[in-house]
């Protein structure tokens, strides 16, 4: 039997931006994807802590140190600048393997989104 269970997770960041006329997705500073071991174009689950707004879309790498979190496209309807969300990956597998499986938390500074 197969489970999906939490791979990787950024807890709380700052929303820096929301671009309606980006193709979609979410930008997020490859340090931050780095660190949470996530990779471009990985399927994510957002939770908006000012709102309650939970949806999915995909990762796509910004600039390296820079803080950047941009929800684009339709998405970015459910946030606003300095909104606090988490980012959340899952993983798929097999279920003896899932209870042994440690996954990727971090938790930046919420002011700027730094791992510092």
């Amino acid at each position: 039997m197969q489970i999906q269970v939490l791979k990787s997770k950024i807890h709380r960041v700052k929303v820096t931006g929301a671009d309606l006329n980006y193709i979609g997705s979410i930008t997020i500073d490859e340090a931050l994807l780095e660190a949470s071991n996530m990779i471009e174009g990985e399927k994510v689950s957002i939770v908006n802590i000012n709102n309650g707004e939970r949806f999915e879309t995909y990762a796509i790498k910004g600039e390296k140190n820079s803080g950047t979190i941009t929800l684009n496209g339709p998405a970015a309807r459910k946030v606003q600048k300095d909104d606090v969300i988490i980012i959340i990956s899952y993983a798929t597998m097999e279920f003896e393997e899932a209870k042994t499986f440690k996954p990727w938390v971090i938790f930046p500074n919420e002011k700027d989104n730094s791992l510092t």
